[in-house]
């Protein structure tokens, strides 16, 4: 019996229960024009309210000229350096760069080539997790999604830090570095235990070499036979040097500051983030758009006919076809405009693996979406404001062709971003000094208090939220 999930309400109770909470707790949304409220920290304009400073990362896809803002080309800056020079830079000397930029983020500047090797050499040895934590945390109670478990791992291991509640800065740079080390094992550990208790296929779980980069260990550690390319490792690093940091206020970023702020500990702030990125609007997103091609090709028999394309991507704007959301996904950013620089470079890395490829289809599906879905958005919408692909669109594409479970997108996404968090999560210990804490308006009205007999019963007769002996064995013997 799943403990979790077994109700005792009976299914009429739990329907009246919720009519009354959505009776109560829905608030007209022009309750929140009339008193100046910005809906998801957002201006009416799009542009996300500013609600703090960093020296970390720089979104840019817009100007604001007399108070309008101008779309321009997305430029992505860590520590003020445009991310295509990085990887221009690494590319060309043939080296992987994720562990670098995670230096730069975290430290403020490049690395030297003996800053590189001694931060790589304790990221290696970091790496290796506590005694028995592979049998007694990840192989026991077993989860469905990945990230869930991932968050888990990262409150258990508070468990093993003797100095878990030190915020000083020593101390958090050494609990920063030593999670994101084993977030690599964490996320593929924990999908080896699900294809164990979901799939029921065989598990494995490779020595750790601790010499290997973030990517390489990944590849290794997800693969049956342990054998990956040079080149297949040097692409999942541009994806994690790309997906490693966006600001501080993602959603997920911006959760990890809110919790550093209350003075909480490293592995509740870094918990709780992986929590906000776990969900469809932030790195789950890439699954969406992959359910998303997969509908699209049962249902277009031509990638390459345009016309094809066009009437399916009509049909989803109006909510005749995909998930009824009426939402092309990866496409559209809060702060992009014009273009996404990672999606841009995903997409050209990513060409040379796909053509030839059992997913030259769906990436050939993914370049017609971007080029076409602006002109039907317009045109069905009746809206203008600009619109490019966003790094959702091409990142599910490019861990297909790396053969990466799909379970494992986002926990992949995490094991990247922890940089961005960890760096952040020090610059609101050394800068914020406040707790963070937004206002809510009560829009409540003034109630007397009524006597418990004098209350009106919305509800069946109390003995209905115990099922009968009777309904409660057939339900316990359905499960």
């Amino acid at each position: 019996m799943n403990t979790q999930s077994f109700n005792p309400i009976a299914p009429e109770i739990m329907e009246a229960m919720c009519a009354k909470i959505e009776r109560k707790s829905q608030i007209n949304p022009e309750d929140f024009w009339k008193y100046g409220v910005k809906r998801g920290l957002r201006n009416p304009d799009g542009t996300g309210v500013m609600a703090g400073l960093t020296k970390i990362c720089s979104v840019e896809g817009y100007y604001i000229d007399d108070g309008e803002r101008v779309p321009k080309d997305g430029v992505l800056k860590y520590r003020g350096i445009n991310i295509r020079s990085i990887i221009e830079g690494c590319e060309k000397e043939n080296r992987f760069g994720f562990e670098e930029v995670a230096y730069l983020l975290i430290f403020g500047s490049l690395p030297s080539r003996d800053q590189l090797a001694l931060f790589q050499q304790a990221l290696g040895y970091s790496r290796e997790l506590p005694p028995d934590f592979i049998e007694d945390v990840l192989m026991k109670n077993a989860s469905f999604d990945v990230m869930n478990k991932l968050a888990r791992c990262i409150l258990v291991l508070y468990s093993f830090d003797e100095k878990a509640d030190d915020i000083s800065l020593d101390n958090v740079l050494r609990q920063s570095l030593q999670i994101m080390s084993q977030m690599p094992l964490l996320s593929c550990y924990a999908y080896q235990v699900k294809r164990m208790k979901y799939y029921g296929k065989s598990m494995y779980f490779h020595p750790d070499r601790k010499e290997l980069s973030t990517a390489e260990t990944i590849l290794r550690s997800i693969r049956a036979d342990r054998k990956y390319t040079d080149a297949e490792a040097k692409l999942l690093d541009i994806c994690l040097m790309l997906q490693a940091e966006h600001g501080g206020g993602n959603n997920s970023t911006f959760t990890c500051r809110v919790l550093t702020s209350s003075g909480t500990d490293s592995y509740s702030a870094y918990s709780a983030a992986v929590g906000a990125l776990k969900g469809p609007r932030h790195g789950g997103a890439n699954l969406k758009v992959c359910k998303m091609l997969s509908d699209m090709l049962e249902h277009i028999d031509d990638v390459n006919d345009d016309a094809q394309v066009v009437a399916y991507l009509e049909k989803i704007f109006r909510k005749e076809a995909g998930d009824g959301s009426g939402l092309v996904y990866g496409m559209g950013h809060a702060v992009y405009t014009i273009s996404d620089p990672r999606a841009q470079i995903l997409r050209d890395k990513a060409e040379r693996f796909a053509i030839g490829s059992p997913y030259e289809k769906e990436f050939m599906l993914a370049k017609a979406i971007e080029r076409l879905t602006p002109e039907v958005f317009h045109r069905v919408t009746g809206k203008t404001k600009p619109m490019c692909a966003n790094v959702d669109l091409y990142s599910g594409i490019v861990y297909h062709i790396l053969g990466i479970p799909e379970d494992m997108f986002t926990p992949l996404f995490a094991t990247a971003r922890i940089a961005g968090w960890s760096a952040h999560r020090m610059e609101e210990l050394l800068t914020g000094g406040r707790i963070i804490r937004p206002a809510y308006k009560s829009v409540a009205l003034p109630k007397k208090y009524v006597p418990i007999e004098e209350r009106i019963n919305n509800f069946a007769n109390p003995s209905h939220y115990i099922p009968s002996e009777e309904r409660l064995y057939t339900e316990v013997k359905d499960i």
